[in-house]
């Protein structure tokens, strides 16, 4: 599955290329080998299925024509000691298995003149090898699919060995009949191959090439160029780019170029650019998502802070005065989506907002007294949880303007405090509950990752991770 997981991406590549990936995948030589482990585990489930078709036919040997059958022809036992999957550069992935063996057991019937015997027989099979190259195309609705191409297969070494009856009359022609069953197998191996190929397309279908995020968004994960194959890696570029759900609008920025660094110790690597983020916050801004009413109730109780005329009326006095004794409501809207900002080890978020200040009127109606533009930078912390990078950030600095006022002038400065709980105590916990709930990273199935780490660089960050595949 794992296999497949990755060549499912080379199956999504576009027939031109326009822009820079958001996102980033390497396929290092660990991954390759649990993905051979994988694949050779299915083809062997496969191959331990295999039943011959009943054979039946006359052999003239020194005492006459003897007429016999095999009935009943099952796989007991299966090997496959040596198993290759080896990467051609430009091409992609061959899987290659040799010194394989097997064991058949089945039942024979004889006739000669009016003699008739049965009994069994045990057939076993040494230095089988095969081959398989593996193609991938887009079905009809746009899904990869698995094919197996090239594929070759032999038989070596066979022995039989008839029991029960008159069993020595199959000593006479075994070599005969050991040749019909080597021809059986032989095609029989390479459709069971592809089979087991085939049978993994139900599992591509569940690649998240469109993942939806919540009510406002989805992530795509198309590609975006032909992937690098070398003998030990594939690298993949994925889109990356977040959409309103069900309406795809570019941003006004694009991303930019990057590069991983070189890695070995995981199975996959994943480097997710500030394009991907910022192309999130673009998305939910435009949404209107990153806008919030503050009422007094969200200001904790141990909090001298609260939001109405009397506080206020401290530090802008005719607030107090034109409206004493009302409740009052903040509302905080993005002037435009968040840059996001990544260096080594540092993860920063810088925002343009207004804030706009309501009095509550007995009627419920609202009397706006002042807009501030605010300009915040808080600190991110950028984590994975479970298939899922998620976040949280904490208030770096903000810095408050009047924008414009119904109270007349006043000292924007003398507000700090209350502004800084607002942001500390309502506006980032709230951001940070929808942080936590992350975003879909790409991924196939019941795909797990383990032993993730995850390192803030320039321009992007990278998660190295090992994988499995459970269910």
């Amino acid at each position: 599955m794992f296999l497949c997981w990755c060549l499912s991406l080379v199956a999504l590549i576009p027939l031109t290329t326009s822009t820079n990936p958001g996102v980033k995948v390497k396929l290092t030589a660990k991954g390759i080998e649990y993905g051979r482990q994988l694949a050779v585990a299915s083809i062997l489930q496969k191959l331990k299925t295999i039943k011959l078709d009943d054979m039946s036919g006359k052999v003239r040997v020194a005492i006459g024509k003897v007429k016999y059958s095999l009935t009943n022809m099952n796989m007991v036992d299966v090997g496959l000691p040596t198993a290759a999957l080896d990467l051609v550069p430009g091409t992609g992935p061959k899987l290659s298995i040799v010194n394989a063996n097997f064991r058949l057991h089945g039942n024979w019937r004889v006739r000669y003149r009016f003699v008739k015997d049965s009994g069994s027989f045990n057939l076993n099979a040494d230095d089988i090898s095969f081959s398989t190259s593996l193609s991938i195309k887009t079905d009809p609705t746009g899904r990869p699919a698995v094919s197996s191409i090239d594929c070759g297969a032999n038989v070596g070494k066979m022995s039989v060995r008839f029991r029960g009856g008159a069993s020595w009359l199959y000593n006479l022609f075994k070599k005969s009949i050991s040749s019909a069953i080597q021809k059986a197998m032989q095609n029989k191996i390479c459709p069971l191959v592809a089979n087991a190929v085939s049978d993994l397309n139900n599992n591509l279908k569940t690649l998240n090439v469109l993942a939806k995020v919540d009510k406002f968004a989805e992530i795509e994960y198309s590609m975006v160029a032909s992937p690098a194959v070398s003998k030990t890696s594939i690298d993949f570029g994925l889109k990356g780019e977040f959409y309103n759900t069900g309406k795809h609008q570019e941003p006004p920025f694009s991303p930019a170029v990057f590069s991983l660094p070189p890695q070995i110790n995981n199975m996959l690597y994943i480097g997710v650019s500030s394009f991907t983020i910022e192309s999130a916050a673009f998305v939910y801004n435009t949404a209107g998502a990153l806008s919030l009413y503050i009422t007094d109730d969200m200001i904790p109780t141990i909090s001298p802070i609260r939001l109405n005329t009397r506080t206020f009326g401290v530090f802008i006095p005719q607030i107090a005065k034109r409206f004493p004794g009302l409740m009052m409501k903040l509302l905080v809207k993005m002037a435009k989506a968040p840059v996001i900002t990544f260096e080594p080890n540092n993860a920063t978020v810088q925002s343009f907002a207004s804030v706009t200040a309501y009095a509550i009127q007995p009627n419920a109606t609202l009397t706006p007294l002042f807009v501030l533009n605010l300009i915040s930078s808080v600190g991110a912390r950028v984590f994975v949880s479970g298939t899922r990078l998620a976040g949280a950030v904490t208030l770096n600095k903000m810095d408050l303007t009047l924008g414009t006022s119904d109270v007349g002038d006043f000292q924007v400065g003398t507000l700090n405090s209350i502004f800084q709980t607002v942001l500390n105590f309502v506006v980032i916990p709230t951001m940070n509950v929808q942080l936590a709930k992350g975003y879909p990273l790409p991924t196939l199935g019941k795909m797990k990752l383990v032993n993730t780490q995850l390192l803030v660089l320039k321009d992007h960050v990278m998660i190295g991770t090992d994988v499995q595949f459970t269910g």
